[in-house]
């Protein structure tokens, strides 16, 4: 029995009944539940955990030299400061970073492990969710009045892994690196890394450590850009100022930066992409740059590849990996048969080939008996969906660490909630009333992944509060201090509207 006092617009909670439910322990969750704790105080919340462990993606990856692919600084919580020197830091480190934040915020008693929700359905009469999640020990059902999604845009039951022709005939292995076999010993082995992103240029340099030889098979290159693996400048700082002062100076000094590359990104994509490819000739003397490492998509087009103290310039540089620019025809019994004629012999595959992108989990939503398409509605603000009353989703940037947005999500969340119990309301939801259709994908990135889940991800509009802005700066002004009556959220008690209005698809599909 779950019991706590009444709040203004809000009835008794009874058994199995939250105020908040939060879905997913990552950062996300971890982080909205930090700010629940300190922003609700009297809400009732539990979080519904699919796995039986806290980190969510950090948890799940175990691929080798799996790292982040943006500085802890930014990465990690505000309100928990990230105490080493090491910017990209190994991806263990980042799980006990999360599991630490959830034990000593007093959060891991909050989570049920082993819930996986696969539906939610929303009935206007009582303004109430109704989650179904799946456990052990068959199916559960828990009512709340806010539904807060943290369960990110990944697909964790498996990565995109094209079907290649001949690979049944191959003798050797493929793995996937969202699920690597504990058992995979690649020393002394001649190994192919097929992909070019994030997670290829990380597994890279550390299997090249072991392995008799690493190719990295691309169809086309990445952005790739050397980093210091430790922030020489918060080192200093640490040395000299308070934790908690020296932590939000180099915080915002790496906010400022990244900003400033995806700005110049954008504003001169030539400029910056020459500054990118001298960048990768200073670490590579005589390297073939083209083909290898010259993209044919501008800067931030798609996400760029940070590799810490320039790890696989060095494993390239000596001798230990090389890069092959083609397309496979085939598998054969000793390794890939590629269009331009070569043979690449391997005993390991590895199908670094990227993420699948799955909304809330996979869970179905409905509102009053009629399913929920996502991928006909649009994102109000980045975090809310038109016609789905009391939903928040964490989506974080593209362009800067998942966790500055995960906060502003976490906080507008509990401005909202706090908003709602002043009025006396019992429901919030966004109606898309523009003139325009929106077609844009609510990620607007042209990598492989994001065009794959063209036919599941929401859309965006063109102006605020429609448009997901990819800029921190300008989202920690609007989500701090917006208007929440701005016309396009609208707010209501339970019972004065028979149905949710704009619960229609009124987006058309951009294809």
């Amino acid at each position: 029995m779950v019991l706590v006092e009444p709040c203004p617009g809000f009835a008794t909670v009874s058994a199995e009944e939250f105020d908040i439910i939060v879905v997913g322990a990552g950062i996300s969750g971890i982080c909205a539940a930090h700010y629940l704790r300190e922003r609700c105080a009297g809400r009732s919340f539990v979080i519904l955990e699919g796995r039986d462990a806290i980190g969510g993606t950090w948890d799940l990856f175990r691929y080798p030299g799996v790292r982040s692919d943006s500085d802890m600084f930014t990465l990690g919580f505000s309100f928990r400061p990230w105490r080493s020197d090491r910017s990209i830091a190994p991806g263990p480190a980042i799980r006990d970073y999360v599991r630490e934040t959830a034990r000593e915020e007093g959060i891991e008693h909050r989570i049920r492990f082993g819930h996986r929700v696969t539906q939610a359905a929303w009935t206007t009469a009582d303004a109430r969710w109704t989650v179904t999640a799946r456990t052990a020990d068959g199916e559960r059902r828990l009512r709340c009045r806010f539904l807060f999604f943290c369960s990110g845009y990944y697909d964790y039951a498996q990565g995109h892994e094209p079907d290649w022709p001949g690979r049944a005939g191959f003798g050797g292995r493929v793995v996937h690196p969202q699920h690597w076999p504990e058992d995979l010993d690649c020393t002394g082995k001649r190994v192919v890394v097929i992909g070019s992103g994030a997670t290829a240029v990380t597994i890279v340099p550390d299997m090249a450590r072991r392995a008799a030889r690493v190719t990295m098979l691309q169809r086309s290159p990445s952005y790739i850009l050397a980093v210091p693996a430790r922030d020489g400048i918060g080192a200093a700082l640490q040395r000299w100022l308070p934790a908690g002062v020296s932590y939000r100076l180099v915080r915002w000094k790496n906010i400022l930066i990244a900003w400033a590359l995806y700005q110049a990104s954008r504003r001169w994509p030539e400029g910056t992409k020459r500054w990118l490819l001298e960048q990768a000739r200073s670490h590579l003397p005589g390297f073939a740059i083209e083909p290898h490492l010259v993209p044919r998509y501008a800067p931030w087009d798609q996400r760029l590849c940070f590799i810490p103290d320039a790890d696989l310039f060095r494993a390239l540089r000596g001798g230990r990996a090389s890069i092959a620019t083609d397309e496979i025809e085939s598998f054969t019994p000793t390794g890939l048969r590629l269009r331009s004629g070569a043979a690449l012999d391997a005993d390991i595959v590895v199908a670094a080939t990227g993420l699948k992108l799955q909304m809330i989990g996979g869970a179905r939503l409905t509102v009053d008996g009629e399913p929920v398409n996502l991928a006909r509605r649009v994102t109000y603000r980045g975090l809310m969906f038109n016609g789905v009353p009391n939903l928040v989703l964490t989506m974080g940037y593209t362009n800067a660490s998942w966790t500055l947005r995960a906060e502003l999500v976490a906080r507008h969340a509990c401005r909202l909630l706090n908003h709602m119990r002043r009025r006396g309301v019992d429901l919030c939801v966004p109606v898309y009333e523009e003139p325009e259709p929106a077609t844009r994908l609510a990620i607007d990135l042209t990598s492989g992944y994001v065009r794959r889940a063209a036919a599941v991800l929401p859309r965006q509009g063109e102006r605020a509060p429609w448009r997901l802005e990819q800029n921190y700066l300008r989202e920690w002004l609007a989500l701090r201090w917006s208007r929440l009556e701005d016309g396009a959220l609208r707010f209501a008690r339970a019972g004065e509207w028979a149905a949710v209005p704009g619960n229609a698809d009124p987006v058309p599909s951009a294809e």
